[in-house]
């Protein structure tokens, strides 16, 4: 093996209409892109971050920047895992790790990851938090959709009107609902009847992050998800109690090999798996998809709100999203 070279640069990405949830309004998703090459070898990561701990672009860029040495003498993914703390910065580069591993020895990711095969996924399509018309309206444009997730903003009649519209102009698709932390505990005894009636099928972080308690004794008639509130698989053992669900993110958690690994265990909890994304282009995704073979709510649908997207792209048809290897894998 040759000697390894790290090139690092952040990426604008812009969205293609602005996009609301419970709290935020984003016209970007600004990305990290970490490329290592050895020779003839290249490996590339695509990290967002996590906005709410302040972990963005910048910060991610200087983390990488600082390690440069470190990373370039030689490293690998578990070595990684003991350099940095779960985030962006080690999703980059962890999933350069795996494409540089994928080219080296000539093996899709996901048979390095212990597949026998992959098969395309029922993904979420995301409906951004506006007026209940509008949301249902965009949620119907999305022909052949299987699943809806919508965002709320804790404003409970509101929230409850946006959800009966969708439902009635869209009777089929499963639907899930991601509340961004935006509720109070007590205002759920009032939410999740409503939700019932709806039929959704998903309500994702209700509470803030940090008042996971709050839910202690609330009946769970809708499966609870965690988002912000289990970032990785140290929170995953503290917090899981409170959820039904874990939603992993590659960019939470640090990497595909932190996401596989929560994977694992929260299926020994008895939890159900999800896995979703912080927007980013199908670079982003590939991994993500890899993981999501795991998992039983799939919600991979960021560049499809972008302005452009990189090439090769992932596929989305039948409400499916599907991705060749040669978006990030081995060469052909």
């Amino acid at each position: 093996m040759g000697r390894l070279v790290l090139e690092l640069h952040n990426e604008p990405l812009r969205l293609a209409a602005p996009f609301r949830i419970a709290g935020h309004v984003f016209e970007a998703m600004p990305a990290t892109i970490a490329t290592l090459r050895e020779g003839k070898y290249t490996g590339r990561g695509e990290a967002a971050g996590v906005y709410y701990t302040g972990d963005g672009p910048d910060t991610m860029l200087a983390t990488l920047e600082a390690l440069r040495d470190e990373i370039e003498a030689g490293i690998d993914r578990q070595a990684l895992r003991e350099l940095l703390p779960a985030g962006g910065a080690r999703n980059a580069l962890d999933c350069a790790l795996w494409e540089l591993e994928s080219q080296r020895s000539g093996l899709p990711v996901w048979k390095l990851a212990g597949l026998h095969a992959v098969r395309p996924l029922v993904t979420t399509f995301t409906i951004g938090a506006d007026d209940p018309e509008t949301m249902a309206e965009r949620a119907a444009a999305f022909t052949g959709a299987r699943a809806l997730k919508l965002k709320l903003t804790g404003e409970l009649d509101l929230d409850i009107a946006r959800v009966r519209a969708v439902r009635a102009r869209c009777p089929d698709p499963w639907i899930g609902v991601d509340a961004n932390q935006g509720y109070a505990a007590g205002s759920l005894p009032a939410l999740l009847p409503a939700l019932l009636e709806a039929r959704v099928s998903l309500l994702e972080q209700p509470c803030a992050r940090g008042r996971e308690h709050e839910l202690d004794g609330i009946e769970r008639v809708v499966p609870f998800a965690a988002d912000e509130s289990i970032l990785d698989l140290a929170e995953l053992e503290a917090r899981h109690h409170n959820f039904d669900v874990v939603n992993i993110k590659l960019d939470k958690c640090g990497g595909l090999t932190e996401g596989l690994m929560m994977a694992a265990r929260a299926r020994e909890l008895g939890k159900q798996v999800m896995v979703g994304n912080m927007c980013g282009t199908s670079l982003a995704m590939a991994p993500a998809f890899v993981l999501g073979q795991h998992c039983d709510v799939v919600d991979l649908d960021g560049p499809i709100f972008l302005a452009h997207d990189r090439e090769p792209t992932v596929r989305y048809a039948g409400g499916c999203i599907d991705c060749n290897d040669a978006v990030w894998g081995p060469r052909t």
